[in-house]
Protein backbone atom coordinates (compact mmCIF):
# COMPACT_ATOMS: atom_id res chain seq x y z
CA UNK A 1 0.00 0.00 0.00
CA UNK A 2 1.00 3.64 0.08
CA UNK A 3 3.16 3.41 3.18
CA UNK A 4 5.45 0.72 1.81
CA UNK A 5 5.83 2.18 -1.66
CA UNK A 6 7.03 5.52 -0.34
CA UNK A 7 9.53 3.80 1.91
CA UNK A 8 11.03 2.54 -1.36
CA UNK A 9 11.52 6.17 -2.40
CA UNK A 10 13.09 6.92 0.96
CA UNK A 11 15.71 4.25 0.35
CA UNK A 12 16.67 5.94 -2.89
CA UNK A 13 16.86 9.34 -1.22
CA UNK A 14 19.03 8.16 1.62
CA UNK A 15 21.74 7.15 -0.84
CA UNK A 16 21.48 9.86 -3.49
CA UNK A 17 19.38 12.59 -1.79
CA UNK A 18 17.47 12.75 -5.05
CA UNK A 19 13.88 11.80 -5.75
CA UNK A 20 13.07 10.18 -9.06
CA UNK A 21 9.66 9.75 -10.62
CA UNK A 22 7.97 6.41 -10.97
CA UNK A 23 6.14 5.69 -14.16
CA UNK A 24 2.71 5.72 -12.55
CA UNK A 25 0.85 8.20 -10.42
CA UNK A 26 0.19 8.38 -6.71
CA UNK A 27 -3.07 6.49 -7.22
CA UNK A 28 -1.78 3.93 -9.69
CA UNK A 29 1.49 2.50 -8.34
CA UNK A 30 2.03 -0.93 -6.92
CA UNK A 31 4.68 -1.50 -4.23
CA UNK A 32 7.90 -3.17 -5.31
CA UNK A 33 10.53 -4.49 -2.95
CA UNK A 34 9.16 -2.60 0.03
CA UNK A 35 11.39 -2.00 3.02
CA UNK A 36 10.17 -2.18 6.57
CA UNK A 37 9.58 0.95 8.61
CA UNK A 38 12.59 0.21 10.81
CA UNK A 39 14.90 0.64 7.82
CA UNK A 40 14.18 4.35 7.69
CA UNK A 41 13.12 5.14 11.25
CA UNK A 42 16.54 6.31 12.32
CA UNK A 43 17.33 10.00 12.61
CA UNK A 44 19.14 9.94 9.26
CA UNK A 45 16.32 8.01 7.64
CA UNK A 46 13.73 10.50 8.85
CA UNK A 47 15.82 13.38 7.54
CA UNK A 48 16.07 11.64 4.16
CA UNK A 49 12.30 11.30 4.11
CA UNK A 50 11.95 14.99 4.95
CA UNK A 51 14.26 15.87 2.05
CA UNK A 52 11.87 13.89 -0.13
CA UNK A 53 8.87 15.89 1.05
CA UNK A 54 10.70 19.12 0.18
CA UNK A 55 11.89 17.63 -3.12
CA UNK A 56 8.31 17.28 -4.34
CA UNK A 57 7.77 21.05 -4.15
CA UNK A 58 8.96 21.71 -7.68
CA UNK A 59 7.02 18.78 -9.11
CA UNK A 60 10.00 17.60 -11.15
CA UNK A 61 11.82 14.31 -11.50
CA UNK A 62 15.58 14.02 -11.79
CA UNK A 63 15.18 13.54 -15.54
CA UNK A 64 13.30 15.81 -17.93
CA UNK A 65 9.74 15.17 -16.77
CA UNK A 66 7.35 15.96 -13.98
CA UNK A 67 7.17 13.54 -11.06
CA UNK A 68 4.42 11.58 -12.80
CA UNK A 69 6.35 11.31 -16.07
CA UNK A 70 4.49 14.07 -17.90
CA UNK A 71 5.84 17.31 -19.33
CA UNK A 72 7.58 19.37 -16.65
CA UNK A 73 5.60 22.54 -17.35
CA UNK A 74 2.33 20.74 -16.52
CA UNK A 75 3.37 20.50 -12.87
CA UNK A 76 5.45 23.60 -12.29
CA UNK A 77 4.79 25.33 -8.94
CA UNK A 78 5.00 28.72 -10.66
CA UNK A 79 1.48 28.02 -11.97
CA UNK A 80 2.26 30.05 -15.08
CA UNK A 81 -0.43 28.19 -16.98
CA UNK A 82 -3.11 27.84 -14.30
CA UNK A 83 -2.66 31.19 -12.60
CA UNK A 84 -1.44 33.59 -15.31
CA UNK A 85 -2.22 32.31 -18.82
CA UNK A 86 -5.72 31.38 -17.65
CA UNK A 87 -6.22 34.87 -16.21
CA UNK A 88 -5.14 37.15 -19.05
CA UNK A 89 -1.66 37.99 -17.77
CA UNK A 90 -0.21 36.15 -20.73
CA UNK A 91 -0.96 34.30 -23.92
CA UNK A 92 0.12 30.70 -24.22
CA UNK A 93 2.58 31.89 -26.86
CA UNK A 94 4.50 29.88 -29.45
CA UNK A 95 2.11 28.94 -32.27
CA UNK A 96 -1.33 27.42 -32.74
CA UNK A 97 -0.26 23.77 -32.94
CA UNK A 98 2.05 23.72 -29.92
CA UNK A 99 0.71 22.42 -26.58
CA UNK A 100 -3.05 22.53 -27.35
CA UNK A 101 -4.06 21.66 -23.75
CA UNK A 102 -2.69 25.07 -22.73
CA UNK A 103 -4.78 26.73 -25.41
CA UNK A 104 -7.89 25.18 -23.87
CA UNK A 105 -6.97 26.55 -20.46
CA UNK A 106 -6.14 29.98 -21.91
CA UNK A 107 -9.53 30.28 -23.60
CA UNK A 108 -11.58 28.87 -20.71
CA UNK A 109 -12.91 25.88 -22.64
CA UNK A 110 -11.12 23.18 -20.63
CA UNK A 111 -12.78 19.97 -19.46
CA UNK A 112 -11.97 17.03 -17.11
CA UNK A 113 -10.13 15.12 -19.85
CA UNK A 114 -7.36 17.74 -20.12
CA UNK A 115 -4.28 15.83 -19.02
CA UNK A 116 -2.60 18.88 -17.51
CA UNK A 117 -5.11 18.88 -14.66
CA UNK A 118 -4.35 15.24 -13.94
CA UNK A 119 -0.61 15.92 -13.85
CA UNK A 120 -1.00 18.77 -11.38
CA UNK A 121 -3.29 16.67 -9.17
CA UNK A 122 -0.94 13.70 -9.17
CA UNK A 123 2.17 15.71 -8.38
CA UNK A 124 0.56 17.55 -5.46
CA UNK A 125 -0.71 14.28 -3.99
CA UNK A 126 2.78 12.87 -4.45
CA UNK A 127 4.00 15.51 -2.01
CA UNK A 128 1.13 14.71 0.37
CA UNK A 129 1.86 10.99 0.25
CA UNK A 130 5.51 11.60 1.11
CA UNK A 131 4.48 13.83 4.00
CA UNK A 132 2.02 11.26 5.30
CA UNK A 133 4.57 8.46 5.13
CA UNK A 134 7.01 10.50 7.19
CA UNK A 135 4.34 11.42 9.75
CA UNK A 136 3.33 7.79 10.13
CA UNK A 137 6.91 6.68 10.83
CA UNK A 138 8.03 9.62 12.96
CA UNK A 139 6.54 8.61 16.35
CA UNK A 140 8.64 5.42 16.46
CA UNK A 141 11.85 6.92 15.07
CA UNK A 142 14.99 6.16 17.03
CA UNK A 143 17.88 8.45 17.90
CA UNK A 144 15.68 11.55 18.01
CA UNK A 145 14.66 13.71 20.94
CA UNK A 146 11.08 14.82 21.37
CA UNK A 147 12.17 18.29 20.26
CA UNK A 148 13.73 16.81 17.11
CA UNK A 149 10.47 15.07 16.29
CA UNK A 150 8.43 18.21 16.84
CA UNK A 151 10.69 20.13 14.48
CA UNK A 152 10.39 17.52 11.75
CA UNK A 153 6.63 17.25 12.24
CA UNK A 154 6.24 21.02 11.99
CA UNK A 155 8.15 21.17 8.70
CA UNK A 156 6.22 18.23 7.32
CA UNK A 157 2.84 19.69 8.23
CA UNK A 158 3.89 23.00 6.69
CA UNK A 159 4.69 21.23 3.44
CA UNK A 160 1.52 19.16 3.50
CA UNK A 161 -0.42 22.37 4.13
CA UNK A 162 1.19 23.90 1.04
CA UNK A 163 0.28 20.94 -1.16
CA UNK A 164 -3.31 20.94 0.04
CA UNK A 165 -3.54 24.73 -0.32
CA UNK A 166 -2.56 24.39 -3.96
CA UNK A 167 -5.11 21.64 -4.52
CA UNK A 168 -7.87 23.53 -2.76
CA UNK A 169 -7.43 26.77 -4.70
CA UNK A 170 -7.32 24.87 -8.00
CA UNK A 171 -9.99 22.21 -7.59
CA UNK A 172 -11.97 23.24 -4.49
CA UNK A 173 -13.50 19.79 -3.86
CA UNK A 174 -10.44 17.92 -2.64
CA UNK A 175 -10.26 14.60 -0.73
CA UNK A 176 -8.30 14.68 2.53
CA UNK A 177 -5.78 11.90 3.03
CA UNK A 178 -3.50 12.05 6.06
CA UNK A 179 -1.29 9.70 8.06
CA UNK A 180 -4.33 8.15 9.76
CA UNK A 181 -6.06 6.96 6.58
CA UNK A 182 -3.25 6.70 4.05
CA UNK A 183 -3.95 3.02 3.43
CA UNK A 184 -7.33 4.00 1.99
CA UNK A 185 -6.71 6.94 -0.29
CA UNK A 186 -10.10 6.69 -2.00
CA UNK A 187 -11.59 9.30 0.27
CA UNK A 188 -14.62 11.42 -0.68
CA UNK A 189 -14.21 15.05 -1.66
CA UNK A 190 -17.48 16.33 -0.22
CA UNK A 191 -16.05 17.95 2.94
CA UNK A 192 -14.40 21.37 3.10
CA UNK A 193 -10.72 20.89 3.95
CA UNK A 194 -9.86 24.51 4.85
CA UNK A 195 -9.97 23.73 8.62
CA UNK A 196 -7.46 20.93 8.15
CA UNK A 197 -5.15 23.14 6.09
CA UNK A 198 -5.38 25.77 8.81
CA UNK A 199 -4.49 23.16 11.44
CA UNK A 200 -1.35 22.10 9.54
CA UNK A 201 -0.14 25.68 9.18
CA UNK A 202 -1.07 26.53 12.78
CA UNK A 203 1.03 23.65 14.12
CA UNK A 204 3.90 24.77 11.91
CA UNK A 205 3.56 28.39 13.08
CA UNK A 206 3.48 27.33 16.73
CA UNK A 207 6.46 24.96 16.52
CA UNK A 208 8.88 26.04 13.81
CA UNK A 209 11.96 28.11 14.74
CA UNK A 210 12.42 31.65 13.47
CA UNK A 211 15.52 30.70 11.50
CA UNK A 212 16.90 27.50 10.00
CA UNK A 213 20.41 26.36 9.21
CA UNK A 214 19.32 25.64 5.62
CA UNK A 215 17.82 28.57 3.73
CA UNK A 216 15.38 26.34 1.84
CA UNK A 217 13.66 25.07 4.97
CA UNK A 218 10.41 26.54 6.28
CA UNK A 219 10.48 28.76 9.36
CA UNK A 220 7.88 30.13 11.77
CA UNK A 221 7.17 33.21 9.69
CA UNK A 222 6.70 31.39 6.43
CA UNK A 223 4.09 29.31 8.25
CA UNK A 224 2.49 32.50 9.58
CA UNK A 225 2.26 33.94 6.08
CA UNK A 226 0.70 30.76 4.72
CA UNK A 227 -1.77 30.65 7.59
CA UNK A 228 -2.70 34.29 6.99
CA UNK A 229 -3.15 33.58 3.29
CA UNK A 230 -5.42 30.68 4.19
CA UNK A 231 -7.53 33.12 6.20
CA UNK A 232 -7.60 35.53 3.26
CA UNK A 233 -8.86 32.85 0.91
CA UNK A 234 -11.69 32.15 3.34
CA UNK A 235 -12.45 35.86 3.88
CA UNK A 236 -11.61 35.53 7.59
CA UNK A 237 -10.53 39.13 7.66
CA UNK A 238 -10.20 39.66 11.41
CA UNK A 239 -8.07 36.54 11.80
CA UNK A 240 -5.94 37.58 8.83
CA UNK A 241 -5.45 41.12 10.13
CA UNK A 242 -4.41 39.92 13.59
CA UNK A 243 -1.73 37.72 12.05
CA UNK A 244 -0.54 40.31 9.53
CA UNK A 245 -0.13 42.78 12.40
CA UNK A 246 2.39 40.38 13.92
CA UNK A 247 4.09 39.36 10.67
CA UNK A 248 4.76 42.91 9.52
CA UNK A 249 6.46 43.75 12.81
CA UNK A 250 8.30 40.55 13.75
CA UNK A 251 8.55 38.50 10.57
CA UNK A 252 11.92 37.43 9.20
CA UNK A 253 13.31 35.14 6.58
CA UNK A 254 14.73 31.70 7.30
CA UNK A 255 18.22 33.20 6.99
CA UNK A 256 17.42 35.86 9.60
CA UNK A 257 16.62 38.95 7.51
CA UNK A 258 13.72 41.08 8.79
CA UNK A 259 10.98 41.10 6.16
CA UNK A 260 11.05 44.09 3.83
CA UNK A 261 10.90 45.18 0.21
CA UNK A 262 14.20 45.18 -1.63
CA UNK A 263 15.03 48.56 -3.14
CA UNK A 264 15.27 47.20 -6.66
CA UNK A 265 12.12 45.43 -7.86
CA UNK A 266 14.11 43.32 -10.30
CA UNK A 267 16.19 41.74 -7.53
CA UNK A 268 13.22 39.46 -6.85
CA UNK A 269 13.79 37.89 -10.27
CA UNK A 270 17.58 37.77 -10.41
CA UNK A 271 19.25 34.53 -9.30
CA UNK A 272 22.26 36.53 -8.12
CA UNK A 273 20.06 38.20 -5.50
CA UNK A 274 17.82 35.35 -4.36
CA UNK A 275 16.97 34.61 -0.73
CA UNK A 276 16.75 38.31 0.01
CA UNK A 277 14.56 39.97 2.66
CA UNK A 278 11.49 39.80 0.42
CA UNK A 279 11.66 36.02 -0.02
CA UNK A 280 9.18 34.54 2.46
CA UNK A 281 9.34 30.97 1.16
CA UNK A 282 11.10 29.82 -1.98
CA UNK A 283 11.92 26.57 -3.72
CA UNK A 284 15.69 26.57 -4.08
CA UNK A 285 16.94 26.21 -7.64
CA UNK A 286 20.46 25.56 -8.84
CA UNK A 287 22.14 25.34 -12.23
CA UNK A 288 24.64 22.73 -13.42
CA UNK A 289 24.30 20.58 -10.31
CA UNK A 290 25.99 17.52 -11.79
CA UNK A 291 22.78 15.64 -12.64
CA UNK A 292 23.12 16.49 -16.35
CA UNK A 293 19.50 17.60 -16.31
CA UNK A 294 17.67 20.83 -15.50
CA UNK A 295 15.32 19.20 -12.99
CA UNK A 296 16.65 21.45 -10.23
CA UNK A 297 16.99 24.48 -12.51
CA UNK A 298 13.47 25.83 -12.89
CA UNK A 299 12.57 23.13 -15.39
CA UNK A 300 8.89 24.05 -15.31
CA UNK A 301 9.72 27.38 -16.98
CA UNK A 302 11.90 25.91 -19.74
CA UNK A 303 9.50 26.96 -22.53
CA UNK A 304 9.29 30.56 -21.44
CA UNK A 305 12.09 32.33 -23.26
CA UNK A 306 11.91 34.44 -26.44
CA UNK A 307 11.86 32.45 -29.65
CA UNK A 308 14.73 32.61 -32.15
CA UNK A 309 16.81 34.38 -29.51
CA UNK A 310 20.06 33.76 -27.62
CA UNK A 311 18.06 31.46 -25.31
CA UNK A 312 17.25 28.97 -28.08
CA UNK A 313 13.70 28.12 -27.06
CA UNK A 314 10.67 28.33 -27.05
CA UNK A 315 8.48 31.43 -27.36
CA UNK A 316 5.80 30.60 -24.77
CA UNK A 317 4.24 32.77 -22.07
CA UNK A 318 3.85 36.03 -23.95
CA UNK A 319 2.40 38.90 -21.90
CA UNK A 320 -0.91 40.31 -23.12
CA UNK A 321 -1.65 43.80 -24.36
CA UNK A 322 -4.25 44.03 -21.60
CA UNK A 323 -1.51 43.49 -19.01
CA UNK A 324 0.83 45.98 -20.69
CA UNK A 325 -1.88 48.65 -20.78
CA UNK A 326 -2.38 48.25 -17.05
CA UNK A 327 1.01 49.88 -16.47
CA UNK A 328 -0.08 53.15 -18.06
CA UNK A 329 -0.18 55.97 -15.50
CA UNK A 330 -1.96 59.29 -15.57
CA UNK A 331 -0.43 62.75 -15.17
CA UNK A 332 -0.17 62.23 -11.41
CA UNK A 333 1.51 58.82 -11.71
CA UNK A 334 -1.50 56.72 -10.70
CA UNK A 335 -2.99 53.82 -12.67
CA UNK A 336 -6.17 53.94 -14.73
CA UNK A 337 -8.23 51.63 -12.53
CA UNK A 338 -11.33 51.58 -14.72
CA UNK A 339 -10.26 52.12 -18.31
CA UNK A 340 -6.60 51.19 -18.80
CA UNK A 341 -7.34 49.73 -22.23
CA UNK A 342 -8.56 53.13 -23.37
CA UNK A 343 -4.97 54.32 -22.85
CA UNK A 344 -3.21 51.56 -24.76
CA UNK A 345 0.56 51.29 -24.83
CA UNK A 346 2.06 51.42 -28.32
CA UNK A 347 3.29 48.08 -29.68
CA UNK A 348 5.11 46.82 -32.78
CA UNK A 349 2.50 44.39 -34.10
CA UNK A 350 3.05 43.63 -37.81
CA UNK A 351 6.22 45.75 -37.92
CA UNK A 352 9.34 43.89 -39.03
CA UNK A 353 12.41 44.10 -36.81
CA UNK A 354 14.25 45.65 -39.74
CA UNK A 355 11.73 48.49 -39.93
CA UNK A 356 11.87 51.54 -37.65
CA UNK A 357 9.85 51.63 -34.46
CA UNK A 358 9.76 54.14 -31.63
CA UNK A 359 8.52 52.83 -28.25
CA UNK A 360 5.61 54.43 -26.44
CA UNK A 361 6.42 57.89 -25.06
CA UNK A 362 3.55 58.14 -22.54
CA UNK A 363 3.65 57.78 -18.77
CA UNK A 364 4.40 54.26 -17.55
CA UNK A 365 4.91 52.35 -14.33
CA UNK A 366 8.54 51.11 -14.39
CA UNK A 367 7.49 47.65 -13.25
CA UNK A 368 6.27 47.11 -16.81
CA UNK A 369 9.80 46.83 -18.16
CA UNK A 370 10.93 44.31 -15.55
CA UNK A 371 7.85 42.20 -16.28
CA UNK A 372 7.46 42.43 -20.06
CA UNK A 373 9.99 42.33 -22.85
CA UNK A 374 8.93 44.89 -25.49
CA UNK A 375 10.60 46.24 -28.55
CA UNK A 376 13.21 48.95 -28.15
CA UNK A 377 13.61 48.50 -24.39
CA UNK A 378 16.66 46.83 -22.79
CA UNK A 379 16.03 43.13 -22.24
CA UNK A 380 18.29 42.83 -19.19
CA UNK A 381 21.80 42.90 -20.71
CA UNK A 382 20.90 40.94 -23.85
CA UNK A 383 20.29 44.07 -25.92
CA UNK A 384 17.22 46.03 -26.81
CA UNK A 385 14.32 43.69 -27.49
CA UNK A 386 14.20 43.45 -31.31
CA UNK A 387 10.47 42.80 -31.55
CA UNK A 388 9.07 40.53 -34.25
CA UNK A 389 12.26 38.54 -34.88
CA UNK A 390 12.10 37.22 -31.30
CA UNK A 391 8.42 36.27 -31.55
CA UNK A 392 7.26 33.01 -33.07
CA UNK A 393 3.86 34.25 -34.32
CA UNK A 394 2.82 37.81 -33.52
CA UNK A 395 -0.64 37.45 -35.03
CA UNK A 396 -1.28 34.43 -32.85
CA UNK A 397 0.02 35.62 -29.47
CA UNK A 398 1.12 39.23 -29.68
CA UNK A 399 4.43 41.11 -29.70
CA UNK A 400 5.75 40.65 -26.15
CA UNK A 401 8.12 38.35 -24.25
CA UNK A 402 8.26 37.27 -20.58
CA UNK A 403 11.02 38.72 -18.46
CA UNK A 404 10.75 37.80 -14.78
CA UNK A 405 12.04 34.28 -15.43
CA UNK A 406 15.08 35.29 -17.51
CA UNK A 407 18.70 35.22 -16.35
CA UNK A 408 21.30 37.87 -17.21
CA UNK A 409 23.98 37.45 -19.86
CA UNK A 410 26.97 38.63 -17.83
CA UNK A 411 26.75 35.83 -15.25
CA UNK A 412 25.00 33.12 -17.24
CA UNK A 413 27.95 30.83 -16.57
CA UNK A 414 26.67 30.61 -12.98
CA UNK A 415 22.92 30.74 -13.40
CA UNK A 416 22.08 29.26 -16.81
CA UNK A 417 21.69 25.50 -17.20
CA UNK A 418 22.01 24.16 -20.75
CA UNK A 419 21.67 20.46 -19.90
CA UNK A 420 18.44 20.10 -21.88
CA UNK A 421 16.89 21.16 -25.18
CA UNK A 422 15.54 24.32 -23.50
CA UNK A 423 17.21 26.45 -20.84
CA UNK A 424 17.06 26.04 -17.11
CA UNK A 425 18.09 28.63 -14.56
CA UNK A 426 19.04 28.99 -10.92
CA UNK A 427 16.25 31.47 -10.26
CA UNK A 428 14.31 30.37 -7.19
CA UNK A 429 10.58 29.76 -7.38
CA UNK A 430 9.34 32.23 -4.77
CA UNK A 431 6.01 30.89 -3.52
CA UNK A 432 5.34 33.89 -1.29
CA UNK A 433 7.19 37.20 -1.32
CA UNK A 434 6.71 40.06 1.09
CA UNK A 435 5.02 42.40 -1.41
CA UNK A 436 2.28 39.76 -1.70
CA UNK A 437 1.98 39.71 2.09
CA UNK A 438 1.64 43.51 2.26
CA UNK A 439 -1.08 43.56 -0.37
CA UNK A 440 -2.99 40.79 1.39
CA UNK A 441 -2.70 42.81 4.59
CA UNK A 442 -4.05 45.83 2.73
CA UNK A 443 -6.98 43.78 1.53
CA UNK A 444 -7.80 42.61 5.05
CA UNK A 445 -7.68 46.18 6.37
CA UNK A 446 -9.92 47.48 3.59
CA UNK A 447 -12.45 44.70 4.15
CA UNK A 448 -12.57 45.73 7.82
CA UNK A 449 -12.99 49.43 7.00
CA UNK A 450 -9.46 50.42 8.03
CA UNK A 451 -8.75 52.44 4.92
CA UNK A 452 -5.77 54.41 6.17
CA UNK A 453 -3.93 51.21 7.08
CA UNK A 454 -4.83 49.68 3.72
CA UNK A 455 -3.55 52.74 1.89
CA UNK A 456 -0.30 52.66 3.86
CA UNK A 457 0.38 49.07 2.81
CA UNK A 458 -0.34 49.78 -0.86
CA UNK A 459 1.84 52.87 -0.77
CA UNK A 460 4.75 50.84 0.58
CA UNK A 461 4.61 48.75 -2.56
CA UNK A 462 4.19 51.76 -4.85
CA UNK A 463 7.01 53.64 -3.12
CA UNK A 464 9.43 50.84 -3.95
CA UNK A 465 8.18 50.81 -7.54
CA UNK A 466 8.95 54.52 -7.82
CA UNK A 467 12.52 54.36 -6.53
CA UNK A 468 15.19 55.24 -9.10
CA UNK A 469 16.70 51.79 -8.58
CA UNK A 470 13.55 50.18 -10.00
CA UNK A 471 13.65 52.06 -13.31
CA UNK A 472 15.07 50.43 -16.42
CA UNK A 473 17.82 52.51 -18.01
CA UNK A 474 19.14 52.74 -21.54
CA UNK A 475 22.48 51.16 -22.38
CA UNK A 476 25.57 53.27 -22.50
CA UNK A 477 26.06 51.77 -25.94
CA UNK A 478 23.23 49.85 -27.61
CA UNK A 479 25.77 47.87 -29.62
CA UNK A 480 27.47 46.64 -26.43
CA UNK A 481 24.70 45.91 -23.90
CA UNK A 482 27.08 44.24 -21.47
CA UNK A 483 28.99 47.49 -21.24
CA UNK A 484 26.57 48.91 -18.70
CA UNK A 485 23.65 51.28 -18.39
CA UNK A 486 23.39 55.04 -18.68
CA UNK A 487 21.49 57.34 -16.34
CA UNK A 488 18.74 57.88 -18.92
CA UNK A 489 15.49 55.99 -18.23
CA UNK A 490 14.44 53.64 -21.03
CA UNK A 491 10.88 55.01 -21.01
CA UNK A 492 8.88 57.84 -19.49
CA UNK A 493 8.42 56.40 -16.02
CA UNK A 494 5.94 58.31 -13.89
CA UNK A 495 4.60 56.67 -10.74
CA UNK A 496 3.36 58.00 -7.43
CA UNK A 497 1.72 56.90 -4.21
CA UNK A 498 -1.90 57.58 -3.30
CA UNK A 499 -2.38 60.92 -1.56
CA UNK A 500 -3.15 60.38 2.16
CA UNK A 501 -6.89 60.06 2.64
CA UNK A 502 -7.63 58.80 -0.88
CA UNK A 503 -8.78 55.39 0.31
CA UNK A 504 -10.88 56.83 3.11
CA UNK A 505 -12.57 59.23 0.71
CA UNK A 506 -13.24 56.46 -1.79
CA UNK A 507 -14.50 53.95 0.76
CA UNK A 508 -14.43 50.18 0.50
CA UNK A 509 -15.25 49.86 -3.20
CA UNK A 510 -12.48 52.21 -4.30
CA UNK A 511 -9.96 50.85 -1.81
CA UNK A 512 -10.48 47.26 -2.92
CA UNK A 513 -10.37 48.25 -6.58
CA UNK A 514 -7.01 49.94 -6.01
CA UNK A 515 -5.66 46.96 -4.06
CA UNK A 516 -6.83 44.47 -6.68
CA UNK A 517 -5.19 46.52 -9.42
CA UNK A 518 -1.98 46.83 -7.44
CA UNK A 519 -1.81 43.06 -7.16
CA UNK A 520 -2.20 42.85 -10.95
CA UNK A 521 0.75 45.21 -11.42
CA UNK A 522 3.06 43.92 -8.70
CA UNK A 523 2.46 40.19 -9.07
CA UNK A 524 1.96 39.97 -12.84
CA UNK A 525 3.28 36.80 -14.48
CA UNK A 526 3.74 35.16 -11.06
CA UNK A 527 0.89 32.65 -11.35
CA UNK A 528 -1.51 34.35 -8.94
CA UNK A 529 -4.13 36.33 -10.83
CA UNK A 530 -6.60 33.58 -11.74
CA UNK A 531 -6.96 32.56 -8.12
CA UNK A 532 -7.26 36.20 -7.05
CA UNK A 533 -10.03 36.89 -9.56
CA UNK A 534 -11.95 33.84 -8.38
CA UNK A 535 -11.74 34.60 -4.68
CA UNK A 536 -12.70 38.24 -5.31
CA UNK A 537 -15.81 37.08 -7.15
CA UNK A 538 -15.00 39.12 -10.25
CA UNK A 539 -13.53 36.44 -12.51
CA UNK A 540 -16.50 36.33 -14.90
CA UNK A 541 -16.57 40.11 -15.32
CA UNK A 542 -12.83 40.51 -15.75
CA UNK A 543 -12.32 37.55 -18.06
CA UNK A 544 -15.28 38.48 -20.25
CA UNK A 545 -13.82 41.98 -20.58
CA UNK A 546 -10.40 40.54 -21.32
CA UNK A 547 -11.58 38.14 -24.03
CA UNK A 548 -13.58 40.90 -25.73
CA UNK A 549 -10.55 43.21 -25.82
CA UNK A 550 -7.60 40.88 -26.42
CA UNK A 551 -9.29 38.72 -29.08
CA UNK A 552 -9.30 41.76 -31.36
CA UNK A 553 -5.50 41.82 -31.17
CA UNK A 554 -4.49 38.15 -31.40
CA UNK A 555 -6.07 34.99 -32.80
CA UNK A 556 -5.21 32.53 -30.04
CA UNK A 557 -8.18 33.17 -27.74
CA UNK A 558 -10.91 33.58 -30.35
CA UNK A 559 -14.04 32.11 -28.81
CA UNK A 560 -12.66 32.40 -25.31
CA UNK A 561 -15.19 32.56 -22.51
CA UNK A 562 -15.63 32.33 -18.78
CA UNK A 563 -18.70 30.37 -17.65
CA UNK A 564 -19.99 31.50 -14.26
CA UNK A 565 -20.66 28.63 -11.90
CA UNK A 566 -18.15 26.45 -13.75
CA UNK A 567 -14.82 28.10 -14.50
CA UNK A 568 -14.24 29.33 -10.94
CA UNK A 569 -12.47 26.03 -10.29
CA UNK A 570 -10.72 23.57 -12.51
CA UNK A 571 -12.40 20.19 -13.05
CA UNK A 572 -11.55 17.16 -10.97
CA UNK A 573 -9.45 15.12 -13.44
CA UNK A 574 -11.59 12.45 -15.03
CA UNK A 575 -8.77 9.93 -14.58
CA UNK A 576 -8.92 10.45 -10.80
CA UNK A 577 -12.69 10.05 -10.70
CA UNK A 578 -12.38 6.80 -12.64
CA UNK A 579 -9.74 5.54 -10.20
CA UNK A 580 -11.78 6.42 -7.12
CA UNK A 581 -14.22 3.51 -7.33
CA UNK A 582 -14.76 1.88 -3.94
CA UNK A 583 -17.36 -0.78 -3.41
CA UNK A 584 -18.64 -0.16 -6.91
CA UNK A 585 -19.15 3.57 -6.31
CA UNK A 586 -16.98 6.51 -7.33
CA UNK A 587 -15.95 8.41 -4.21
CA UNK A 588 -14.93 11.58 -6.04
CA UNK A 589 -17.59 14.05 -7.14
CA UNK A 590 -17.06 16.36 -10.11
CA UNK A 591 -17.17 20.12 -9.68
CA UNK A 592 -20.23 22.02 -10.82
CA UNK A 593 -20.60 22.60 -14.54
CA UNK A 594 -18.47 19.74 -15.81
Amino acid sequence: MIKSKYIVIAAVMSTAILVDACSKSFLERSPQGALTGSDVQSKDGIQALLVGVYAALDGQSSGTTALNGSNPWEATPTNWIYGSVAAGDAHKGSDAVDQPPVSQIASGVFDPSNGFFNTKWQVLYEGIARANTLLSLLPDATGMTDADKVGVKAQTLFLRGHYYFELKKMYDKVPWVDETNMDDYKQPNNVDIWPKIEADFQYAYDNLPETQTSVGRANKWAAACYLAKTYVYQAKWSDAKALFDIITVKGQTTNGLPYGLVDRFEDNFDPANKNNKESVFAIQMTANDGTLSIANANQGEMLNFPYNSPFGCCGFYQPTQDLVNSYRTDATGLPYLDDANDHAVKNDMKILSTEPFTPDAGNLDPRLDWTVGRRGIPYLDWGNHPGRSWVRDQDYAGPYAPKKNVYWQYNQDKYKDANSWAPGSALNVVLIRYADVLLQAAEAEAQLGNYTAAETYVNQVRTRAGKPATAVYKYTNDAAPMGGFSTTPAANYVISTYTPGTFAAGGKDFSLKAIYFERKLELAMEGQRYFDLVRWGIAATEMTRFFAYESKITTDITGGKFVSGRNEHYPIPQRQIDLSVKGGTKTLEQNQGY
